[in-house]
């Protein structure tokens, strides 16, 4: 009898995906991590099968590719012969002044956070209407998304995409027991964000709650939407943003 739930997580190599799935293994979910950098995920992987005990398998690449998408669901389904969660988490941040902003980086970011993110879950997706019991599918937005920020117009128009996209599933993957959610977060600290020495200061005045968010407050909300315990949640997008959304201080006054 089946007792382990597996889940795809892609960016999982540092910051938000591995603590995600330092989070879900730490729930008993066996895992099959992606990240860019083969040495980042591979370690990860070693690192928490050691920490967790659960079967964790690295599957290096862009995620945005399809041989990639094909090798994450190839692996779920020899390993494990099912798939129950997918997160959708890698993408990209290339900032940009509207005006001069490049068609080169304009097509890498809707390359990698769009398509990306469509093209994975349709793959999961086909695998989990044959499943009795459906599966969860978390897509990876941000506070960008609802509010707008200097110099990431591309950024945010890609991730309020996907969150269009979590909404309009509902109506083809409800049937099939398949949730599909979203992810906002706001200012998090992680190894990329704190190499601007004044992040943490910065955005702990400009949020409500007084401090950017750590990786596990977002890691929580997302093993939460994963969960059955939100089995009755979907199409729904959650900011993680300690109260920032609702004020909007720039960072760049």
């Amino acid at each position: 009898m089946k007792t382990q739930k597996v889940a795809i997580i892609t960016g999982a190599g540092q910051g938000i995906g591995l603590a995600i799935a330092e989070k879900l293994a730490a729930q008993s979910i066996n895992l099959i991590l992606n990240d860019l950098e083969e040495g980042l995920i591979t370690e990860a992987c070693k690192r928490i099968s050691h920490v967790h005990g659960v079967s964790a398998h690295a599957i290096p690449g862009d995620a945005a590719l399809e041989d990639v998408i094909n090798a994450l669901i190839a692996a779920a389904l020899r390993n494990f012969g099912s798939l129950d969660i997918v997160v959708a988490n890698s993408g990209i941040t290339l900032f940009g002044a509207f005006l001069e902003y490049s068609r080169e980086d304009f097509m890498q970011v809707t390359q990698i956070n769009q398509a990306g993110t469509f093209f994975l879950a349709q793959a999961a997706a086909r695998v989990m209407k044959d499943q009795p019991n459906g599966g969860a599918l978390l897509f990876t937005s941000s506070v960008t998304a609802h509010q707008s920020h200097e110099n990431l117009a591309a950024y945010a128009m890609s991730k309020a995409a996907i969150e269009m996209l979590a909404k309009n599933l509902v109506l083809e993957l409800t049937p099939f027991k398949i949730r599909v959610n979203t992810i906002a977060p706001g200012a998090t600290v992680t190894a990329r964000t704190t190499l601007d020495p004044d992040y943490e200061s910065t955005w702990s005045k400009l949020t409500p709650l007084g401090r950017p968010a750590a990786v596990q407050d977002i890691a929580n909300a997302a093993a939460f939407l994963v969960s059955d315990e939100a089995e009755h949640i979907t199409g729904q997008t959650l900011i993680i943003d300690g109260g920032w959304t609702c004020v909007s201080p720039s960072p760049y006054t």
